[in-house]
């Protein structure tokens, strides 16, 4: 079974629309300036947070001490920090007796390591006996409290043995130690003693005691003591 429907004729006609008004953003309504302040450091405090941070770092990086480097141990120092020329130092003990007396041409000293440098070095060192060491050397090199001295190159040592007769000490290297009054050397050294020569490879004197210890190979040229005439007895 079909169904129909009548619909009314429409009429031909114009339909007009009025124009339509633009659509853009809704006017924003004006914030107080306290609500725009608080709006404006919740947006950009994160960012000045930051900025101080790394301003504080920057300064606790320039401002701290570094720490020093480490020096080269036993680096010499080139430049001595004073000179003397053809100059004499004396050393008394606390009686004001003579000690040591020390000359040279040239003196220098060099603070990092309190060495003292001089040349064409001559000593004179009294024991509290009253015993006379000599030394001398084209260079001497010694410490600051000059209980030690190193001659180098001709040195030569003159002293005594226990029964006061001189003994003389000659090489390239002597190492003289002034406070106990012993000279030793590990290069090949020459003694002269009671009129004999002899040469060893090494050497150590005490001269408080007089005692001699020769080292490694030796060779002696040895002089006969002379005796003295023994006188006749009358019958």
């Amino acid at each position: 079974m079909a169904i129909e429907l009548h619909l009314p004729d429409l009429t031909e006609g114009s339909i007009e629309l009025g124009p339509v008004p633009p659509r853009g953003p809704r006017p924003r309504q004006r914030l107080p300036w306290h609500q725009r302040l608080r709006e404006l450091l919740a947006t950009y405090l994160p960012l000045l947070l930051m900025l101080l941070l790394a301003l504080g770092t920057w300064w606790l990086v320039k401002n701290t001490p570094r720490a020093e480097e480490p020096r080269e141990a036993g680096a010499p120092r080139q430049e001595p920090d004073y000179t003397m020329q053809d100059f004499v130092v004396e050393r008394f003990d606390k009686d004001g007796r003579l000690k040591a007396r020390l000359q040279g041409d040239q003196l220098r000293h060099y603070a990092d390591r309190d060495l003292i440098e001089v040349d064409h070095a001559r000593l004179r060192a009294v024991s509290s006996e009253g015993r006379v060491l000599l030394a001398q050397a084209l260079r001497a090199v010694t410490n600051g409290d000059g209980s030690e001295f190193q001659l180098i190159g001709d040195a030569r040592v003159d002293s005594t043995d226990a029964r006061g007769e001189p003994v003389q000490f000659r090489g390239e290297f002597l190492h003289v130690f002034v406070n106990t009054q012993r000279v030793r050397s590990h290069l090949p050294v020459v003694v002269v003693r009671d009129g004999s020569e002899i040469r060893a490879a090494g050497m150590e004197y005490d001269h408080l005691s007089g005692l001699l210890q020769l080292q490694g190979k030796m060779r002696a040229l040895l002089q006969p003591q002379a005796r003295a005439p023994s006188g006749k007895q009358s019958p």
